[in-house]
């Protein structure tokens, strides 16, 4: 198969470590925000402070289904290109 094989070690640059940390943040913060909407809010008042920093409780449906099917398009288009590109031609006899 291979005559060789070479393990490549990649050293994470400075950029690399800001750009990891800051989607690691950005994931939290998401989480967090999220999870104080769908759990918490329904059991507060809905004239209390907090409602006001949150959409309107049909969107904590709607978005994550809208960002599911974002993710299989993708998905979908990432497994058509790399399927498209190998393939091989048909050998003519």
């Amino acid at each position: 198969m291979y005559k060789s094989l070479e393990f490549l070690c990649f050293q994470a640059t400075g950029v690399d470590q800001a750009v990891g940390m800051s989607l690691v943040v950005f994931s939290l913060l998401l989480f967090t925000y999220y999870s104080v909407w769908v759990i918490v809010l329904p059991f507060v008042d809905s004239d209390h402070v907090l409602h006001k920093y949150f959409l309107p409780r049909e969107y904590s449906v709607i978005l994550p289904g809208i960002a599911a099917v974002i993710l299989l398009l993708c998905i979908g288009a990432f497994t058509a290109v790399v399927i498209w590109k190998n393939r091989k031609p048909k050998k003519v006899d």
